[in-house]
């Protein structure tokens, strides 16, 4: 059974943490798949991994192609994983199941804390997936450094 990993940004963007998490994950061995709520914000995603430094290049594509399956890293709005990964990152609020935290070596939710909305919807998938057995961590940049704030 893996674990989910909730990810408390207030001191850098989304596509900064997403891009360092994408990196370690690769490292691993994992393939990535990142679900969002909204095709245009991974559009956006897409875009800022496409111009990171040329020595950094991580591999990936937006779900829907014919080669979802060969993707390291696939973006995507729906509930499938076409690129069989070991991990997946929630952004914006999307969803993340008890079912799939067991199934995968490991789940990220990001949330925003300067969104109010967004700190209320990841205490609410907290509470959901530890309430049906996963284990999960807190971390918080708050700090400047990413420290372990809460685990069950």
């Amino acid at each position: 059974m893996g674990q989910a990993l909730f990810y408390h940004l207030t001191r850098h963007p989304l596509d900064v943490t997403l891009t360092l998490l994408l990196e370690k994950s690769l490292q691993r061995g994992w393939r990535v798949m990142v679900r969002g709520r909204d095709e245009g914000r991974l559009d956006w995603l897409d875009r800022k991994l496409w111009l990171g430094p040329e020595e950094g290049f991580l591999p990936h594509g937006l779900a829907g192609g014919e080669h979802d399956a060969d993707q390291p890293v696939l973006l995507g709005t729906g509930p499938q994983i076409a690129n069989g990964a070991g991990c997946l990152i929630s952004v914006d609020g999307a969803e993340v199941t008890v079912e799939e935290v067991a199934a995968l070596e490991r789940a990220c939710i990001l949330f925003d804390g300067r969104d109010a909305a967004a700190v209320q919807h990841a205490r609410g998938q907290w509470k959901a997936l530890t309430g049906g057995g996963a284990k999960a961590q807190y971390w918080s940049e708050e700090s400047g450094t990413w420290k372990m704030k809460a685990e069950s």
